[in-house]
């Protein structure tokens, strides 16, 4: 299996060291961190990735901009947040969705999905 390029925006140093650590485990992702929005969208708009883990919240600011970015460009996103559906902000309703606290096998059933594989077992 090819390398998946992967963004990673998460604000919280200890989330974003364990989201990186289980997305990197499964060997075909290679990850690209960002701890404020100002990084994530110099990383969106310079870099290619085949996949976006995104924190909504980051440091007080909507990822929003980032998501622009992104979805200019193809890159499929699954949202990792502490929002659910009911508080997600409106402009991100409706995708792909992690809650915290999650699971391993619910992250990585998400990005599996994002990425067109089948669900993990």
């Amino acid at each position: 299996m090819r390398t998946i390029s992967t963004l990673l925006v998460e604000d919280e140093t200890l989330i974003r060291m364990m989201l990186a650590e289980i997305v990197e485990e499964l060997g075909y992702l290679d990850v690209s961190e960002a701890a404020n929005i100002e990084a994530a969208r110099s990383l969106a708009e310079t870099r290619t990735f085949d996949l976006a883990l995104l924190d909504v919240n980051v440091a007080g600011s909507l990822i929003t901009p980032v998501v622009h970015i992104l979805d200019k460009r193809g890159v499929p996103i699954v949202l990792v947040s502490g929002y659910t559906e009911q508080t997600m902000p409106p402009e991100l309703k409706g995708r792909l969705f992690v809650g915290k606290p999650f699971s391993q096998d619910t992250l990585l059933d998400a990005i599996h999905r994002a990425i067109g594989l089948a669900p993990a077992a």
